[in-house]
Parts: structure tokens; sequence; C-alpha cells
């Protein structure tokens, strides 16, 4: 009897093997390997269309260090990035409390949640595409609206004062709060979902123990949903820092990382390097290592920041 039940166990067990075999096969031919080919590649000279390289050591990743470009699109980056992560983890988590609070009972709660989630749906170059057209210069919808208005731009010419429609996408600040209100407003519906999920999954005891105890809803919120929600808030802070490190498409789209390089951000840098120009392929390579890089110490430094102290206590007692 006992053989019987270790043959089936094997079977089992090739069968699990057989199911499992074609994820790690799409996973090992299209994501390790070329991740592993990307951290060889940085230590070459590949370049264009030549299958000829040689080592070079650390010369790409020391280039590196010292170039400005890569330094200006970290910056843009970060700007974006922050100007995006700030508003959508706040109103996702604001909204997500006020749709969950069972002692507010807002009515039509799933049609906000619908409309909430609805943006996240669209293609990010659809949307791009549609805010450029929007924007554009000179006959973009809010131009010809502007212009029928009789608002138009004043600025000198040869010499001459003239006026003309607006040049949105040339002005820095605007660039860079349009792509950052376009990523926040696109996935802040999901990031809502997410946060409602966690808060729906904490006993609801807790609460009516609190409400009996004579706790009003900011200090059941803030002493018993943000607590236990921290796990969740601190998955959804790491999704968006991974995101915000890999913008390209919202700010391609939108002015081709202009004006003046500040809508630039690093993936668009390993773009431009990579597939345009010179096709620098091995520096475009040890571009991205550094951005592996970067995105590593980030995470570490949301992850020391938010983890449980409590429980780091309990453990060195």
């Amino acid at each position: 009897m006992g053989k019987a039940k270790a043959g089936n166990w094997r079977r089992i067990q090739r069968w699990g093997y057989f199911f499992v075999a074609p994820f790690v096969i799409v996973f090992c031919v299209f994501n390790l390997w070329p991740t592993l080919y990307t951290f060889i590649l940085s230590f070459t000279d590949l370049k264009g269309l030549s299958q000829q390289l040689h080592i070079t050591g650390l010369s790409n990743f020391t280039r590196l260090l010292g170039d400005r470009n890569f330094l200006g699109s970290i910056k843009n980056t970060f700007i974006i990035s922050g100007c995006t992560f700030v508003p959508q983890i706040a109103i996702a988590l604001i909204l997500a409390i006020w749709l969950s609070d069972i002692r507010l009972n807002l009515s039509g709660r799933n049609t906000f949640r619908a409309i909430i989630f609805l943006p996240n749906l669209l293609t990010a170059a659809s949307i791009a595409v549609l805010f450029q057209n929007f924007f554009n210069y000179p006959t973009g919808l809010l131009n010809q609206l502007l212009y029928s208005l009789g608002v138009r731009q004043t600025v000198v010419q040869g010499g001459e004062i003239v006026t003309q429609a607006y040049q949105f996408f040339r002005i820095v600040p605007f660039s860079r709060g349009l792509a950052s209100f376009i990523y926040w407003w696109m996935y802040y519906g999901s990031t809502n979902i997410i946060l409602m999920a966690g808060i729906t999954s904490i006993n609801p005891t807790l609460y009516e123990s609190a409400v009996v105890d004579g706790a009003n809803s900011r200090q059941t919120t803030w002493y018993i949903t943000l607590p236990l929600l921290r796990p969740i808030i601190l998955y959804v802070f790491f999704t968006t820092m991974i995101g915000g490190m890999q913008a390209f498409d919202i700010p391609m789209l939108l002015t081709g990382g202009g004006p003046n390089n500040t809508l630039r951000t690093m993936t668009m840098y390993v773009y431009q390097i990579g597939f345009t120009g010179n096709n620098d392929k091995a520096y475009a390579a040890a571009v991205s290592i550094g951005i592996f890089a970067l995105t590593i110490i980030l995470a570490l430094i949301i992850f020391f920041f938010l983890q449980d102290r409590s429980e780091l206590k309990k453990a060195e007692k």
C-alpha cells in the first residue's frame, strides 16, 4: 500500500511539472535570459548592427556616473513620479475609506467604483494622443476655443509684438504637470480597488467594538484601518514606485521628451541611446542596470520607513 501511494504521488508530481513547464519556459525565454543578457552586455562595447563585441570592464558604468544627461533623466523621472505618486495614493486611499465605510452607507457605491476604475481600461497611448491633440499648437481644440474667444499669446518676433496660439508644450511646468496628471488619473482607480480589497478584508468586529467604545470615524480610520492596511499600502508603494521608474509612453507621446529634454525619463534615455543615433546598446544596457539598482535602493528605503516597528521590537525582546 505504501509503495502504491508513493507511485501515485510521483505521477501527481510529474503532472505538476507538466503544467508548470509552459510558464517556466516563457519566463526563462522572455524575462530571465533578456535580464542576464542585458547584464552581460553592459560590460561590452556593442554598437549599431554589429555582432562583434569586446569586454570593456566597468567603462560603461564609469561613464554612467558622470553622465549629466542620465542625471537629468533621473531628476525628470523623480519630478514626474513624485507629482504622480502623492495624489494617486492619497486620493485612492481617501476614496477607498469613504466607499468602504459602512456607517456612511453612500448610495451608488458600486457606480462610483466603476467610474473611478474606467480610466484604467484605456491604453496610455490613446490617452496621450488625445491630450496631445487637445493642447496641440496651433490647431488643438483648446487653442481653437481660446482663439474664438479672442484669447491669444503675445510674443515678440523680430522686434515686433505678435499674437499667436498658445504653445502649451513649450511650458515646462505645464508639460510635467500634464504628464503627472495623466498617470495618476489613469492608475488611481486600480490603486483604489486594491486598497478597498484590503479594507474589506479587515474583521468588521473590530469596527463594531470600537463604535461601542465610542470611537468616531476618524479614530477608527487612524487606529484600525491604517495600521491593518499597512501591508497593502506597502505593496501599493512598491508597485507605484516601480511603475514611476518605468515611465515612458506618456512623456514620449506628449512631447518626445521636450521641451529641452525636461520630460525625458530614464527609460526614454535608454531608448534614445540604444535604438536611435549610434545605437549604443552596451551603454544602454549599463543605464538599464543603473535604473535597476536605483529601483532596488528606493524599494529598500520605502520598506525601511513603512515596516511595522512594533513587530521588530517584539522580535528583539
